[in-house]
């Protein structure tokens, strides 16, 4: 087991937002915008310099209403730019287009890749796609999602969270991250870091949406995708941790979370 203390570095003086990644977000559908919106917050509220948000194009002239720093795509505009890395699934909905879309990226990117919430279930019925692509991968799925993409029930992942977590990555050639209490990440050499950050304040909807866009941050700042994953959930649940200081625990949402990680960090790189 690791136990690193987490390291977010400080800004030069003399940068400019292309130091900081390129963060591409897949996301959204009818009736889900807001995954879509909470995920790229994230990734913008954790240090990322420039978030493209990619949404169906029905959808695309909302988005800057709620976050006017995000750059907007649609879904079929997503190879007519760089980004560092991609990020996809935050209230994706499983569908035609949907389906398409994962298989493509995962097996066509060459960039980092987070994938999360519909993404995950869509990955689940073709696994084999993991092994064939050629992006370092990180799965972010909490039990129920662990459950469909391993055929094991939820009680019996949750008894055997490390080792579940620990034989899928390997497996798969996957950086995993487990979530629930003491979230689990695994990568596919065998290491694993279990956090010890967060609260029961935030079993609420949108929380990992959030997180997605903060392990996608800090890849696209350069970290690699097992230090992204562990940066990520150690922050995300400090972020939680300092939010619950402020309001409590019940009634804690994930915008809160979003609103807190700049604190978050700065408490980070003050030790």
């Amino acid at each position: 087991m690791l136990k690193n203390k987490i390291k977010i570095p400080k800004r030069i003086k003399n940068s400019h937002k292309g130091d900081y990644g390129r963060v591409l977000i897949v996301a959204g559908s009818s009736g889900m915008l807001g995954a879509a919106i909470l995920s790229s917050r994230g990734a913008l509220r954790s240090g990322a310099g420039l978030v493209y948000l990619a949404v169906p194009n029905f959808l695309r002239n909302f988005i800057n209403l709620a976050t006017p720093e995000v750059i907007v795509k649609n879904f079929y505009e997503i190879n007519d730019f760089d980004f560092d890395v991609l990020a996809i699934g935050p209230g994706l909905s499983i569908n035609k287009e949907s389906k398409f879309l994962v298989d493509k990226i995962v097996s066509k990117t060459k960039k980092p890749l987070v994938v999360d919430a519909d993404a995950l279930n869509i990955l689940s019925y073709n696994l084999d796609v993991l092994i064939k692509s050629k992006a370092n991968i990180v799965l972010t799925p909490h039990p129920g999602e662990m459950a469909r993409l391993t055929g094991l029930d939820v009680s019996s992942i949750q008894k055997n969270r490390v080792k579940t977590a620990a034989q899928f990555a390997k497996k798969w050639g996957v950086c995993l991250v487990l979530k629930g209490d003491k979230t689990v990440i695994a990568d596919k050499n065998g290491d694993v870091f279990i956090n010890s950050t967060g609260n029961p304040g935030m079993a609420s909807a949108g929380m990992g949406d959030v997180l997605t866009g903060v392990i996608a941050s800090f890849i696209g700042q350069g970290f690699s995708p097992f230090l992204a994953a562990q940066a990520g959930v150690a922050i995300h649940g400090l972020a939680g941790d300092i939010a619950k200081k402020e309001k409590g625990e019940l009634g804690l949402i994930a915008s809160d979370i979003v609103d807190n990680l700049p604190k978050a960090i700065v408490k980070a790189q003050n030790g």
